[in-house]
């Protein structure tokens, strides 16, 4: 299985990891760390050098109950850090919702727009079918950052989730994105309570009768704290965990903020003979 996009072919036979960078003073887990660009430049160093498969660069901070950030604002933030990584080798992803933010991203010739709102905000979709090749993230989220953790309900997540991505992603190839370009994201802890998130995990493997492959990201999500009761800066063995629990169900493409912790972990799980789990 391949993902298409700007300047790669992502191999999807062994799963990826894509590792988050937040330009972001307010993100739950690693919020100020590296807001300045020089910053965030050298933590994309350094996730090259501990092995990430694909970084991925925001500048608005999608927490339960973040604020929106203005665009001015978040161009400012994730521009300069975006030019530099382009240059390191290794697919960039925006993560943005914002369809102006997309633009100047594949402007500068990034590969990937991670969407949290699945191309529905305005614009967003006509800028990313315009694009030849660029690859497309579409996630699940119930309500919006702001809000949607107050009281998120579901009859059957799954099929409610299952439901949405199949749409969506119906939308983006009706708008002219080939199948390869399209990676879909069950969207853990967004508009979700912690059964509903593991219901996603047990059940993920009906996710791939969607056709297309399946990102996931548990790391450090506040289910594995309710799980484990251990703070935000404590979760990286449960974050792993559940890494490879979503993995063995079908994920092709892990999004982390512990990369080396995680490469490591694929490293052992491959070796024992676990590493084509997800091309199946």
């Amino acid at each position: 299985m391949i993902w298409q996009t700007t300047r790669f072919r992502i191999d999807l036979s062994r799963p990826q990891v894509m590792g988050i960078v937040n330009t972001t003073p307010d993100s739950f887990s690693d919020g100020g760390s590296h807001a300045s660009a020089s910053a965030a430049a050298r933590h994309c160093e350094r996730l090259v050098a501990e092995g990430v498969d694909i970084l991925d660069i925001g500048g608005e901070s999608t927490r339960p109950g973040a604020t929106p950030v203005p665009l001015a604002e978040e161009l400012a933030r994730v521009l300069p850090v975006l030019k530099a990584a382009v240059t390191m080798g290794v697919p960039v992803s925006i993560d943005t919702y914002k369809a102006d933010v997309m633009a100047a991203a594949l402007d500068l010739g990034v590969d990937i727009v991670n969407d949290i709102a699945a191309l529905q905000q305005p614009r967003a979709l006509a800028v990313v079918s315009a694009h030849p090749s660029c690859g497309v993230c579409l996630m699940h989220m119930q309500g919006e950052p702001g809000s949607m953790q107050a009281a998120p309900t579901y009859g059957d997540v799954v099929a409610e989730v299952d439901r949405f991505l199949r749409e969506r992603a119906r939308a983006v190839r009706d708008a002219g994105v080939q199948d390869e370009r399209i990676v879909l994201d069950p969207g853990i802890g967004f508009g979700k309570t912690a059964a509903h998130n593991l219901a996603l995990l047990a059940r993920q493997r009906e996710l791939l009768t969607l056709g297309h492959p399946l990102l996931v990201g548990w790391s450090r999500k506040r289910t594995l704290g309710e799980l484990t009761g251990r703070p935000v800066d404590e979760r990286v063995v449960a974050s792993v965990a559940a890494a490879l629990a979503a993995v063995l169900r079908g994920a092709h493409v892990l999004r982390v903020h512990d990369v080396a912790a995680t490469v490591d972990a694929l490293k052992v799980w491959q070796a024992a003979g676990s590493g084509d789990v997800a091309a199946t």
